[in-house]
């Protein structure tokens, strides 16, 4: 698939120019003739002579950029200055800091921000530990937790490397949802350092928020801190996908006009945000579904799962889809189906694989930044295609969920997260695209539209208090 031009791939290049001449649209059209895109000229000095100027360039990859550069020099006249990658400059010193709430001017509002007032708060607090939640930062804020194991498409690239993609999950919390979140990286990937760490450090927090740890891991972790934690854990890998998916194949349906019950799934990959959007859609109805791997379909009788830990994941997916207890591989699997998932590997499908599924097909291809199959491709026989990227239609983006959850949660002063307020979370991103806006191209919002955040918000909120999991109820219900 063709790669096009993109901001993330934007440079900044100075430039001097002669005043007179052709060198200004020669500039352009190097650009353009080297596979780039110019997206800003501004010219920032001038004089009888010569003209300095700022050219803002999409290249396709920094090995491009690279290549437009040196285009550049080659023009007869142009005399290269300082070369600016915008992303790098947006992330130069971190991308969050934090702030005061209140003016500190004078020693009384010294003495009643620290001491000696503030020891009276403390004194509050410890007789009546529920008042951290009301009387300090707790009440707004979530930790966004990672072991850098499983960074974006990236890998293993350890805690300082994770970093940046932290603290753009916390700007993220902050811009939407109006959430406090604080990144921790951790320097171990052993489960049982990171629970205790996590037990260690969360009395300041009213939520966790699990980030970029692998499979199969990230999975025991969850588990156990949201038995041991009276606030919610959210792995957003698992569980943020989970409920976008279901949003959009809610919207899918209603353009193909088929029930959610009577569909065949067939979904590829069977890590993490797999498995959650697994027991999500099974949650919300879904009766037959057939997951495959690199191994192929997965089925009870497949030699690597004879011997394994009935307790692991791929048992449980084999336990509970594949009900004919079909084999073969995917591309076998995906003939005759209505939803086809992918959340695994680029170009696993081809056009032909599409074609051959059912008519009024949806295909979800999730694969980041090269989907399983190409939507264009997909496009020519599919109903409804959606995909992980930002260029095309049906972006499935958890940045349209974790927000919104997270500030239903807050505001109900939950003690947990179950699947009843995802299957809330769902319906409510579900219900954002109005009956006149739905189409084949638009079966999610926006992650810019201002309704998305409040409504995931208000559907969270209600179900937690539905379900009895907030604080003064005594008896949370059993975590999903």
């Amino acid at each position: 698939m063709a790669t096009a031009p993109s901001v993330s791939y934007s440079i900044t290049v100075r430039l001097e120019v002669p005043a007179s001449g052709t060198a200004v649209s020669e500039l352009t059209t190097a650009v353009e003739s080297s596979g780039g895109s110019v997206t800003g000229l501004d010219v920032t000095a001038s004089g009888h002579d010569a003209l300095r100027i700022d050219v803002t360039i999409a290249a396709t990859s920094t090995a491009h950029a690279d290549e437009i550069v040196t285009r550049l020099r080659g023009i007869e006249g142009v005399e290269i200055g300082k070369v600016s990658d915008r992303t790098f400059l947006m992330h130069l010193g971190g991308k969050i800091e934090m702030s005061a709430k209140h003016p500190i001017r004078n020693r009384d509002e010294l003495s009643m921000i620290y001491t000696p007032g503030v020891a009276r708060v403390c004194m509050a607090i410890a007789n009546n530990p529920d008042d951290a939640r009301r009387l300090t930062i707790k009440r707004n804020s979530v930790a966004v937790v990672t072991d850098g194991s499983a960074v974006l498409g990236l890998g293993n690239i350890g805690p300082k490397a994770a970093l940046p993609v932290m603290e753009g999950k916390a700007a993220l919390f902050k811009r939407f949802a109006g959430i406090d979140a604080w990144p921790l990286c951790l320097d171990t990937q052993d489960t049982d350092e990171i629970v205790a760490v996590v037990k260690a450090i969360a009395p300041g927090f009213a939520g966790i928020n699990l980030e970029d740890i692998s499979a199969p891991r990230c999975f025991e972790i969850e588990a156990r801190l949201r038995e041991a934690l009276d606030i919610p854990v959210f792995h957003d890998d698992q569980h943020g996908t989970a409920i976008v998916v279901l949003a959009a194949l809610t919207n899918a349906l209603r353009v193909v006009g088929k029930n959610i019950e009577d569909l065949r799934v067939v979904m590829s990959g069977a890590g993490a945000a797999g498995t959650a959007i697994l027991k999500l859609l099974i949650a919300a109805g879904v009766k037959h579904a057939v997951v495959a791997d690199i191994h192929g379909v997965v089925h009870h009788d497949r030699e690597d799962l004879v011997d394994a830990d009935p307790e692991s994941p791929l048992c449980w997916i084999a336990n509970n889809t594949n009900p004919e207890n079909a084999t073969g591989s995917l591309k076998e699997a995906v003939v005759g189906a209505d939803l086809f998932i992918g959340v695994s590997a680029p170009n696993v499908l081809d056009g032909a694989d599409v074609a051959a599924m059912a008519d009024g097909a949806i295909v979800f291809a999730l694969a980041n930044p090269d989907p399983e199959v190409d939507p264009a491709v997909a496009r020519r026989t599919a109903a409804v295609v959606a995909t992980g990227r930002s260029d095309f239609p049906n972006q499935i983006n958890n940045v349209l969920v974790f927000p919104g959850v997270f500030r239903g949660l807050l505001d109900a002063q939950s003690r947990t997260v179950n699947t009843e307020m995802m299957l809330a979370a769902a319906r409510a991103l579900a219900d954002v695209v109005g009956a006149d806006e739905i189409n084949a191209n638009y079966i999610i919002p926006s992650v810019f539209n201002e309704k998305v955040a409040g409504a995931v918000a208000g559907a969270v909120a209600g179900a937690a208090k539905a379900e009895g999991v907030t604080v003064g109820h005594s008896t949370p219900a059993p975590v999903q």
